[in-house]
């Protein structure tokens, strides 16, 4: 049964907290926990976890805002289950955070977090809705508000990720179905099948692929596995078509070989789609080629303000797909979501992000696009791109007017076959320096004297994001180059940006977990430095650099040089 925690708005008048020395109880309220307490674990809204909950009279649940918080923490921090549990018993700054004074005080036992990370998956594949990204949303729209956050520029970047999964071969992994098959079986089924199993139950599928050496004979393992796999697959279906590891396998099969009047053929490397399976314990994980890297696993996109005057950027959204999946399509996804919640107007990112589609996107939601870079051929510096014509357009978005770089200006009209088009006068092009030196990508035409210049609305949509770059490389402060350290940000607490969880949902939440701690670092930082500055002190940092530059002078330079630090 839910029940909402209020316990922690009345402090305990007795506390391990209160028996603290002033000094050091004064320097818990201002560290991290104080923040995350006042900053985030304060604003969750249970309620919205309450669907998790039976409506019938039983035992109340832990407190959600403790687990959620629990989530934020064990991820913002790297932590395994055991060491978060460790640390909320006995770490009094992880339990000022989660709202707790006194020691013992909401003990409970660690397979409930694993029950409520299951609730939150099982309520996430039946509605398409995911509660913790929910909550997130909702706490950092708040925040937004009281920090007074400019949200009308944002950047967005995107970054590789791992689940816990085993980078195996092809051939690891057809032996491991094998074996998994053999597994589900009754005892008579094995038995009456022991020979088509015997040569790939003996020893692990990683034992049996180390002892294959060579491409040659790496392909004739291959084929004998798949013609079991073929085998074994047709023999059993009718018992266990419908059971979990069946169809795992029959995919595996699937993606793998080719079937021909019951021949089977291992398909080429070069024959395997992206979106194959990477794992027998991940079905969502995608593979993926990008740059010289090769990766497995999925791909996770973040937002966050970029306003100069913030004296705090925030993330607003983070997002997880299988890492085949383009950075257009996130933004996309995204674009709608952030519009409703900030008052975004201006979106910085990299060349990956634009696509026809997502042009007429950010039109309908009225969002201005910057690039960084430009996909494709760099335009020819001797001659006139068409981001050298300034075209103007009409609410739609089609062109109505075109004016030529030497000030020329005609109307565009439609074309039934080449798009757009417009006709300079003959008098101006004739004479002009441009067009003599064959700069001008304008041409006079054989029955029609004016001179002709024709595009595509996907063609004038590149190059006006080619002059926004432009215009933007001129800027002196780059926007977009600090997402990147967000980012890193985000996947440090995971060595080697491989997180120990598996499946699309748990990556999005342990993701969002650690967003939630940035936040509130960030947070931090920021009212540790008011709080500084208001009180007239110096940065504690810059104090220690001044004392070792003093007792660095003092000891290695004569007394005298001691003034220029003062």
């Amino acid at each position: 049964m839910f029940k909402k925690n209020k316990a922690h708005q009345q402090p305990a008048l007795i506390s391990a907290i209160r028996d603290l020395p002033e000094k050091q109880r004064d320097r818990l309220e201002h560290s991290w926990a104080g923040t995350f307490y006042r900053e985030f674990f304060s604003r969750i809204q249970e309620e919205i976890f309450s669907v998790l909950y039976s409506d019938k009279p039983s035992r109340p649940n832990v407190p959600v805002n403790v687990l959620v918080g629990l989530e934020a923490i064990k991820a913002g921090f790297g932590w395994s289950d055991e060491e978060l549990y460790d640390a909320f018993a006995y770490n009094l700054q992880v339990r000022h955070a989660l709202g707790y004074d006194r020691l013992g005080d909401g003990e409970f036992e660690i397979r409930t977090l694993y029950y409520f990370q299951q609730r939150l998956s099982e309520y996430n594949m039946k509605h398409g809705e995911n509660l913790l990204e929910k909550a997130f949303e909702n706490i950092t729209d708040k925040q937004i508000v009281e920090l007074k956050i400019r949200t009308g520029h944002q950047r967005m970047d995107s970054t590789q990720i791992a689940s816990n999964i085993m980078d195996a071969s092809r051939l690891h992994l057809l032996v491991e179905g094998i074996q998994r098959l053999h597994r589900i079986l009754s005892p008579e089924e094995q038995k009456r099948l022991v020979e088509w199993f015997a040569p790939y139950i003996k020893d692990s599928a990683g034992h049996y692929a180390y002892r294959v050496k060579g491409k040659e004979a790496t392909q004739e393992h291959l084929e004998k596995a798949g013609q079991v796999l073929h085998t074994l697959l047709a023999e059993l279906k009718s018992v266990y078509e419908t059971h979990e590891v069946y169809g795992v396998v029959e995919r595996l099969f699937t993606e793998n070989f080719h079937v021909s009047n019951e021949t089977v053929r291992a398909k080429e490397n070069k024959e395997l789609p992206a979106g194959c399976l990477q794992s027998l314990d991940d079905l969502e994980a995608t593979y993926r080629t990008k740059g010289t890297g090769h990766y497995k696993g999925y791909v996770a996109n973040v937002t966050e303000t970029c306003d100069p005057q913030n004296d705090v950027q925030l993330i607003t959204k983070v997002q997880v797909a299988p890492n085949n999946t383009e950075d257009s399509h996130l933004l996309k996804e995204a674009l709608p979501n952030l519009k409703e919640r900030t008052q975004l107007e201006t979106l910085i990112t990299d060349g990956a992000y634009p696509s026809p589609t997502n042009d007429e996107e950010l039109r309908q939601h009225t969002v201005h696009l910057i690039q960084t870079g430009i996909r494709g051929n760099k335009p020819d510096s001797e001659r006139f791109n068409l981001s050298d014509f300034r075209i103007e357009q009409d609410p739609q978005g089609n062109p109505i007017c075109a004016t030529c770089p030497n000030g020329q200006s005609a109307l565009v009209t439609h074309g039934t076959r080449s798009g757009w088009f417009a006709r300079f006068p003959v008098e101006g092009c004739s004479t002009c320096l441009f067009q003599l030196s064959k700069q001008c990508r304008a041409k006079s035409q054989k029955r029609d004297p004016r001179y002709f210049i024709d595009f595509t609305l996907q063609e004038l949509r590149v190059a006006q994001r080619r002059l926004d770059y432009l215009a933007q490389k001129k800027d002196e402060h780059n926007l977009r180059a600090a997402v990147e350290a967000t980012v890193r940000s985000i996947k440090h607490p995971f060595p080697a940006g491989k997180l120990p969880v598996r499946g699309r949902f748990r990556m999005t939440c342990m993701m969002i977990s650690s967003a939630i701690l940035v936040n509130v670092r960030r947070i931090w930082n920021y009212q540790t430095k008011n709080a500084a500055k208001e009180s007239g002190e110096t940065d504690p940092l810059s104090s220690c650099l001044f004392s070792f530059c003093q007792k660095f002078v003092a000891q290695f330079f004569p007394t005298r040089l001691i003034p220029i630090f003062r």
